[in-house]
């Protein structure tokens, strides 16, 4: 019988994602015809709907449980060396609880690899001692897939299932196609996010400027200087101490 693929249609869209059972091409492992293409762009589409970064990894792990072959729950998780992770989004407690407190250093973390590999899997947890912790929640399988990676912070994306060897190589394929569109669009929301910011502190040291202009009786340059001086010499970020200047007045 041909594998059957997600066919519910995305709570954040009425496309849905695989409209039709669609049977695997062997030569590459994936969905024949256009059902993937189709499923990938209508993902793409609704990942850079949000406006946040945090939305669109919220966007993201809904949509991997119902693209992922084999997915039944999801989450992202960020984990910066020496520390343990900190669960960023999620798609149910149980996930927010395995994408916390684990560590990506060392042999006994299956995060450890994918400080220099793309992909880990975890075949059966029950018998892999990485696993141990998605055991105990009863989760026997999990792909997790690198979404950024620097020296000392590592994102990932986990899919997980309840029973062992639920994703194939098939499933990391597709996998790997949907963190690539889920970067794109964290990249452009952090973006977005950025520039923002940049222009509400524009406006708020415009103010906080305009203030000190009125309360000192100087001109902008020496207003907006007198923010730098004592930005630096209380080693307080300028807009910070603009919203100071605003709210005190």
């Amino acid at each position: 019988m041909p594998k059957r693929f997600v066919v519910t249609a995305s709570e954040f869209s009425d496309v849905p994602l695989f409209g039709v059972d669609s049977p695997v091409d062997p030569a590459t492992g994936l969905p024949s015809g256009g059902d993937l293409a189709e499923a990938l762009t209508a993902a793409a589409r609704q990942l850079h709907e949000p406006v946040t970064p945090h939305g669109t990894l919220c966007t993201a792990v809904r949509l991997a449980v119902r693209l992922m072959p084999g997915a039944e729950h999801a989450g992202v998780s960020v984990v910066e060396r020496g520390s343990p992770s900190r669960s960023l989004a999620w798609t149910d407690e149980l996930v927010r609880s395995a994408g916390a407190g684990q560590t990506a250093e060392g042999p006994g973390s299956h995060l450890a690899d994918l400080w220099t590999t793309p992909v880990r899997r975890v075949e059966d947890s029950a018998s892999d001692d990485a696993g141990r912790p998605l055991a105990e929640l009863g989760l026997r399988s999990a792909l997790s897939l690198r979404l950024r990676a620097d020296r000392r912070r590592l994102t990932v994306l986990t899919a997980y299932a309840r029973h062992p060897r639920a994703f194939d190589d098939a499933a990391t394929r597709v996998g790997r196609l949907f963190t690539a569109h889920v970067s794109i669009a964290l990249d452009a929301a952090t973006v977005r996010e950025q520039l923002t910011e940049a222009m509400r502190t524009r406006d708020l040291i415009g103010q906080a400027t305009g203030i000190l202009m009125e309360r000192l009786g100087i001109d902008a340059a020496a207003a907006f200087e007198n923010l730098v001086r004592a930005s630096q010499r209380e080693n307080v970020k300028l807009r910070d101490l603009a919203r100071r200047v605003v709210d005190t007045a």
